[in-house]
């Protein structure tokens, strides 16, 4: 591939440009002409005192070159700048991260404040992914359902923007784990790396979805894909906010239930751990120690990279359809 190559990202917009001659030709049909009877000199004058009438074809060609341009901004233009070094550990990796309502409990700190779970894991999966440069990384959330956060990526940054979205209450509350591994299973089921784990986590047990978490398990251990299960929460009890009679915001104690002995067993039988975090600290060892076990040797690949090139046409075309407006509402305005 050409360093400098030229492309748009998406052409199939340019197939819009057929019409523009179509609508240029029925705009610009000749109508029925009228013939304007002037009954003295000083109407004459009047209507010379008004804005000049003149053929429309010049406000045409400003309309449909600025559309034409605006077409091509929408097809996203883009020019090669050289290629991107990046080294590929042949590791495709699925994040399944639980946002059920309990995610919510305020038995985590950071800088010794108190926070929910979610934002804790949200913030040490950031640094894993950081830590993981040359892995083909997705993620699925859940609660109640599965749902697709990112499929398996390279471009790590925007899947940290993805991950950052991540909030509780998206889809309806439960904790759905069996149908969590199941979907994860199946954004790596035709995957051709080397090696294919998932990392589930949870501070729950399995009370939604249609698919058994046993019956996922079996799945992933048939396609050759190792499950990596983390139990989120202290022991006992822990604090989660609530709303009273009046909306008012509190904190009510609620029973911590995890059912580790599955998430044993969905690790155990895929060749994982199952690892149990109770603070901050416990979850970023955990993270780290499955850092250290998935290596393998890195590949160097190349990519192209290209500058956006849409503001280009965009930015004229805007101007090319300001200016047609408003040569039509003065200098060309018609007469009435």
């Amino acid at each position: 591939m050409n360093d400098t190559a030229f492309q748009f990202a998406q052409p199939a917009w340019l197939w819009l440009l057929l019409a523009l001659p179509v609508i240029a030709f029925l705009r610009g049909r000749p109508g029925r002409t009228v013939a304007l009877r002037l009954p003295s000199i000083s109407d004459a004058r009047a209507a010379g005192s008004r804005p000049r009438s003149r053929p429309g074809g010049l406000l045409l060609a400003l309309q449909m070159l600025g559309l034409a341009l605006l077409i091509v901004a929408m097809a996203r233009p883009q020019l090669g700048r050289g290629r991107t070094e990046v080294e590929t550990s042949g590791i495709d990796i699925m994040l399944a991260i639980d946002v059920s309502g309990s995610m919510e409990a305020l038995d985590f700190k950071i800088e010794g404040q108190a926070v929910n779970r979610l934002e804790v894991v949200k913030k040490v999966v950031d640094q894993f992914i950081g830590e993981r440069p040359g892995d083909r990384i997705g993620m699925t959330a859940f609660a109640g359902r599965p749902y697709l956060v990112s499929p398996l990526t390279l471009d790590h940054e925007w899947l940290q923007k993805r991950l950052d979205e991540v909030q509780i209450g998206r889809v309806e509350d439960g904790t759905a784990i069996g149908s969590a591994i199941a979907s994860s299973v199946n954004h790596l089921r035709d995957s051709e790396a080397k090696s294919k784990i998932v990392i589930l986590l949870t501070d729950g047990v399995n009370n939604a979805g249609a698919a058994n978490p046993a019956t996922a398990a079996e799945a992933a251990k048939t396609l050759g894909i190792k499950i990596y299960t983390i139990g989120a929460g202290i022991n006992g009890q822990a604090p989660i906010p609530v709303r009273d009679a009046f909306g008012r915001r509190q904190l009510a104690m609620t029973e911590v239930e995890i059912d580790e002995e599955s998430l044993k067993q969905i690790a155990s039988s895929t060749g994982g751990r199952y690892f149990r975090a109770t603070d901050t600290d416990s979850l970023e060892n955990i993270y780290q120690e499955i850092n250290r076990l998935e290596t393998t040797k890195r590949k160097l690949k190349k990519y192209q990279d290209y500058e956006e090139l849409y503001l280009y046409a965009l930015l004229p075309g805007l101007l090319l359809l300001l200016l047609e407006r408003l040569l039509a509402e003065t200098r060309y305005r018609r007469l009435p």
